[in-house]
Protein backbone atom coordinates (compact mmCIF):
# COMPACT_ATOMS: atom_id res chain seq x y z
CA UNK A 1 0.00 0.00 0.00
CA UNK A 2 1.44 3.48 -0.51
CA UNK A 3 -0.06 6.74 0.37
CA UNK A 4 -0.05 10.61 -0.94
CA UNK A 5 -0.31 13.59 1.34
CA UNK A 6 -1.70 16.28 -1.53
CA UNK A 7 -1.31 19.67 -0.33
CA UNK A 8 -2.33 23.04 -1.81
CA UNK A 9 0.43 25.85 -0.64
CA UNK A 10 -1.09 28.03 2.47
CA UNK A 11 -2.33 31.52 1.57
CA UNK A 12 0.16 33.53 -0.29
CA UNK A 13 0.95 37.37 0.22
CA UNK A 14 -0.09 39.83 -2.60
CA UNK A 15 1.31 42.68 -0.59
CA UNK A 16 4.29 43.16 -3.26
CA UNK A 17 2.55 43.22 -6.89
CA UNK A 18 5.91 43.92 -7.82
CA UNK A 19 7.19 40.00 -6.52
CA UNK A 20 7.43 37.36 -9.16
CA UNK A 21 4.84 34.85 -8.79
CA UNK A 22 7.54 32.25 -7.92
CA UNK A 23 9.37 34.29 -5.38
CA UNK A 24 5.56 35.20 -3.34
CA UNK A 25 6.21 34.32 0.33
CA UNK A 26 3.48 32.81 2.55
CA UNK A 27 1.31 35.56 4.46
CA UNK A 28 0.63 36.06 8.17
CA UNK A 29 -2.59 33.39 7.96
CA UNK A 30 -0.57 31.01 5.74
CA UNK A 31 1.78 30.80 8.24
CA UNK A 32 -0.26 29.72 10.79
CA UNK A 33 -2.35 27.38 8.75
CA UNK A 34 0.92 25.80 7.57
CA UNK A 35 1.62 25.27 11.10
CA UNK A 36 -2.02 24.17 12.46
CA UNK A 37 -1.44 21.75 9.31
CA UNK A 38 1.54 20.25 10.63
CA UNK A 39 0.03 19.54 13.80
CA UNK A 40 -3.28 18.26 11.87
CA UNK A 41 -0.98 15.96 10.37
CA UNK A 42 1.23 14.99 12.88
CA UNK A 43 -1.52 14.20 15.88
CA UNK A 44 -3.65 11.74 13.02
CA UNK A 45 -0.26 10.19 12.42
CA UNK A 46 0.20 11.34 8.69
CA UNK A 47 4.03 11.62 8.18
CA UNK A 48 5.78 11.85 5.20
CA UNK A 49 8.84 9.47 4.28
CA UNK A 50 9.03 12.03 1.57
CA UNK A 51 8.04 15.50 0.31
CA UNK A 52 8.19 16.57 -2.96
CA UNK A 53 7.81 20.09 -3.61
CA UNK A 54 7.49 22.97 -5.71
CA UNK A 55 10.40 25.34 -6.08
CA UNK A 56 8.22 28.06 -5.09
CA UNK A 57 9.04 29.99 -2.27
CA UNK A 58 5.49 29.59 -1.36
CA UNK A 59 5.86 26.03 -1.16
CA UNK A 60 8.37 25.82 0.33
CA UNK A 61 7.60 28.26 3.35
CA UNK A 62 4.48 25.89 3.58
CA UNK A 63 6.82 22.69 3.85
CA UNK A 64 8.49 24.68 6.84
CA UNK A 65 5.71 25.88 8.09
CA UNK A 66 4.52 21.98 8.44
CA UNK A 67 8.09 20.34 9.60
CA UNK A 68 8.38 21.19 12.85
CA UNK A 69 5.60 19.49 13.82
CA UNK A 70 6.11 15.65 12.65
CA UNK A 71 7.88 13.14 14.19
CA UNK A 72 11.50 12.66 12.28
CA UNK A 73 12.36 14.93 9.51
CA UNK A 74 10.58 13.65 6.08
CA UNK A 75 13.19 13.84 3.47
CA UNK A 76 12.41 17.13 1.07
CA UNK A 77 12.64 17.23 -2.23
CA UNK A 78 12.11 20.03 -4.72
CA UNK A 79 11.16 19.66 -8.03
CA UNK A 80 10.60 22.53 -10.27
CA UNK A 81 8.58 20.31 -12.60
CA UNK A 82 5.78 20.76 -10.14
CA UNK A 83 5.53 24.79 -10.28
CA UNK A 84 1.99 25.06 -11.57
CA UNK A 85 2.72 21.48 -12.96
CA UNK A 86 -1.11 19.98 -14.39
CA UNK A 87 -2.05 16.80 -13.31
CA UNK A 88 -0.40 14.66 -15.79
CA UNK A 89 3.08 16.25 -15.07
CA UNK A 90 2.20 15.14 -11.10
CA UNK A 91 1.16 12.09 -11.93
CA UNK A 92 4.24 11.23 -13.97
CA UNK A 93 6.59 12.89 -10.70
CA UNK A 94 4.73 11.22 -8.22
CA UNK A 95 5.24 7.38 -10.12
CA UNK A 96 8.99 8.18 -10.15
CA UNK A 97 8.93 8.73 -6.16
CA UNK A 98 9.85 5.70 -3.84
CA UNK A 99 8.97 5.97 -0.32
CA UNK A 100 5.56 4.22 0.88
CA UNK A 101 4.51 7.70 2.13
CA UNK A 102 4.72 10.66 -0.07
CA UNK A 103 3.20 14.26 0.14
CA UNK A 104 2.99 16.74 -2.50
CA UNK A 105 3.10 20.20 -2.08
CA UNK A 106 1.76 21.75 -5.21
CA UNK A 107 -0.50 25.05 -6.99
CA UNK A 108 -4.14 25.17 -8.39
CA UNK A 109 -5.27 24.52 -10.37
CA UNK A 110 -3.16 21.77 -11.35
CA UNK A 111 -3.68 20.17 -7.81
CA UNK A 112 -7.35 20.20 -7.57
CA UNK A 113 -7.70 18.17 -11.15
CA UNK A 114 -5.04 16.04 -9.96
CA UNK A 115 -7.01 15.30 -6.66
CA UNK A 116 -10.58 14.80 -8.28
CA UNK A 117 -8.83 12.71 -11.14
CA UNK A 118 -6.98 10.09 -8.67
CA UNK A 119 -9.53 9.44 -6.20
CA UNK A 120 -12.33 6.68 -6.62
CA UNK A 121 -15.08 8.48 -4.68
CA UNK A 122 -14.32 12.46 -4.02
CA UNK A 123 -14.56 13.22 -0.19
CA UNK A 124 -18.07 14.91 0.96
CA UNK A 125 -16.60 18.25 0.97
CA UNK A 126 -17.90 21.94 -0.50
CA UNK A 127 -14.06 22.72 -0.90
CA UNK A 128 -12.96 19.73 -2.63
CA UNK A 129 -13.40 20.66 -6.43
CA UNK A 130 -11.75 24.25 -5.53
CA UNK A 131 -8.67 23.29 -3.40
CA UNK A 132 -8.44 26.17 -1.60
CA UNK A 133 -4.85 27.32 0.20
CA UNK A 134 -4.05 24.43 2.79
CA UNK A 135 -6.48 22.27 1.18
CA UNK A 136 -5.00 18.84 1.87
CA UNK A 137 -5.88 15.00 1.02
CA UNK A 138 -4.63 11.68 2.29
CA UNK A 139 -5.56 9.02 0.46
CA UNK A 140 -4.59 5.06 0.26
CA UNK A 141 -3.53 2.98 -3.04
CA UNK A 142 -3.31 -0.52 -3.35
CA UNK A 143 0.10 -0.76 -5.53
CA UNK A 144 3.40 -2.12 -4.69
CA UNK A 145 4.83 0.77 -6.65
CA UNK A 146 4.08 4.03 -7.37
CA UNK A 147 4.62 3.49 -11.13
CA UNK A 148 1.71 1.46 -11.01
CA UNK A 149 -0.11 4.10 -10.15
CA UNK A 150 -3.25 4.67 -12.29
CA UNK A 151 -6.27 7.59 -12.07
CA UNK A 152 -9.16 6.71 -9.68
CA UNK A 153 -7.77 4.44 -7.61
CA UNK A 154 -7.10 6.74 -4.59
CA UNK A 155 -9.33 5.49 -1.34
CA UNK A 156 -9.88 9.02 0.71
CA UNK A 157 -8.59 8.70 4.35
CA UNK A 158 -9.39 12.53 5.16
CA UNK A 159 -9.25 15.81 3.59
CA UNK A 160 -9.37 19.14 5.45
CA UNK A 161 -8.88 22.78 4.80
CA UNK A 162 -7.54 25.27 7.14
CA UNK A 163 -10.71 26.78 8.64
CA UNK A 164 -11.93 23.64 9.89
CA UNK A 165 -8.58 22.07 11.56
CA UNK A 166 -8.77 21.88 15.11
CA UNK A 167 -5.85 20.43 16.26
Amino acid sequence: MKRLILTRHAKSSWDDPMTPDQDRPLNERGKAAAADLGQWLASRGYVPDKVLCSDAVRTRATFSGIAPALPGTPVLELKPALYHAGPDVMLAVLQNAKADCVMIIGHNPGIAEFAERLVAHAPVSPDFARYPTGATLVADFLIDSWADLAWGTGVVDDFIVPREMAV
